[in-house]
């Protein structure tokens, strides 16, 4: 039986934390910055957990079922 294959592009955009959880980076923080207030933009800026219910998928693009 061949290897799974993991996805590429969530190989690039997710990783985990230490207790197993999915870490993702928010979006619209990429352009047009000037009318977002600096509040909106720090707070974009953080990491944030992936939802219990895109767990088990975002999991199976990840190569871990």
């Amino acid at each position: 039986m061949p290897k799974m294959k993991t996805n590429a592009g969530a190989k690039k955009r997710f990783s985990l934390t230490g207790t197993g959880k999915i870490k993702r980076k928010h979006a619209y923080k990429s352009h047009i910055l000037t009318k977002k207030s600096k509040k909106r933009k720090r707070n974009l800026g953080y990491f944030a957990n992936v939802d219990k219910s895109n767990e088990k998928s975002v999991k199976l693009l990840l190569g871990m079922k």
